[in-house]
């Protein structure tokens, strides 16, 4: 609640001066002119009540004083209206799902690293459209564009590695992405790839792919995820049980970077987990949608309410000075 006119409220320290010089006049009035040896014989005769009535008309009247005060100072509730138009942006997140994303340089390993920052930069947009894209041997689209977070969220849980035959098509998951992308009147479409080794099959090159993506004004940004030289990689023996082997990392980081380059994206490397959640954050800051935000603000006056307590109570205590205490007051 704000008020229009709180000047007024200056007005209040009228009220504690009535009330002193009402007290006074009270008190100096009730001094004793007649001493009895005792009252008690006349506390129960009829009519003593009204006596009391004098301090409720007293209270009528101060109450009736403060609330016109209070509605003098014009209290309002303001109506505030945001209006928000945003300039949402349409990505496709693109995850490779070989089996070498097993490999555990990045905790716990690579695919679920990969997973778990991809559904934090999901939580961090609120009017983008936004896909799923997996490849290994091919590539599959998990869910087109959508500002359904909870279902993309949900089918990011539910991927599994093994599913898509082994190997590493680079090329044909950003051709499928694009196949998502191409029709998207958005103002921005971005590509997010994520790959921790080399293109070696499917029918389209990544960079062929990434001139596609140029002629439909996409940009592309490329994560190779993988620390340098060995990484430990997860393998179940029949004897052994589970055991680790250390496997070469072979990312092809020039091909990644010319395809970001070529589309005015950006390449990154990620070498672990921490590295992979700043490069999503990253990027994250490049791709923020343009909000225009438009605020409406009313007031609605609430002094009606109050001068309508301020009427009442000074109502009452009229009618309580003409009524019951006017044979009081004039004895």
């Amino acid at each position: 609640m704000e008020f229009a006119n709180p000047q007024w409220f200056w007005a209040l320290l009228v009220l504690p001066v009535l009330i002193g010089l009402y007290l006074y006049r009270y008190f100096a009035h009730k001094q004793a002119t007649l001493s009895f040896s005792s009252l008690e014989l006349l506390e129960d005769l009829p009519g003593n009540w009204k006596s009391h009535l004098h301090w409720v008309h007293a209270l009528f009247l101060w109450a009736g004083i403060g609330f016109l005060i209070i509605a003098l100072a014009r209290p309002q509730e303001r109506l505030t209206t945001v209006e928000r138009n945003a300039e949402g942006i349409d990505i496709v997140l693109v995850l490779d799902m070989s089996t070498s994303m097993r490999a555990e340089d990045l905790k716990p390993n690579r695919f679920e690293a990969a997973r778990n920052v991809a559904k934090s930069f999901v939580d961090k947009r609120n009017s983008d459209r936004i896909g799923l894209v997996t490849f290994a041997m091919k590539s599959f689209t998990v869910v087109p564009p959508t500002l359904d977070y909870r279902l993309l969220k949900s089918l990011l849980d539910d991927l599994e590695m093994g599913v898509i035959e082994d190997g590493t098509a680079i090329g044909m998951g950003i051709a499928t992405a694009i196949n998502r992308l191409k029709e998207s009147e958005a103002e921005s479409k971005v590509i997010i790839l994520l790959t921790d080794g080399q293109n070696n099959a499917g029918e389209i090159d990544p960079v062929t792919a990434a001139d596609l993506a140029v002629t439909y004004g996409i940009k592309i940004y490329t994560i190779g995820a993988g620390t340098r030289g060995t990484a430990p990689y997860p393998i179940q023996d029949p004897i052994f049980g589970r055991r680790y082997q250390n496997i070469q990392v072979n990312i092809d980081e020039e091909m990644l970077t010319q395809v970001a380059n070529l589309t005015d994206g950006k390449y990154f490397r990620a070498t672990d987990s921490e590295q992979l959640e700043n490069i999503y954050a990253e990027i994250d800051e490049l791709e923020k949608s343009e909000v225009e935000e438009l605020i409406y603000t009313d007031y609605e006056d609430l002094y009606a309410r109050y001068l309508g307590l301020s009427l009442g109570f000074l109502f009452l205590s009229f009618l309580l000075s003409k009524t019951i205490l006017n044979g009081i007051e004039n004895s």
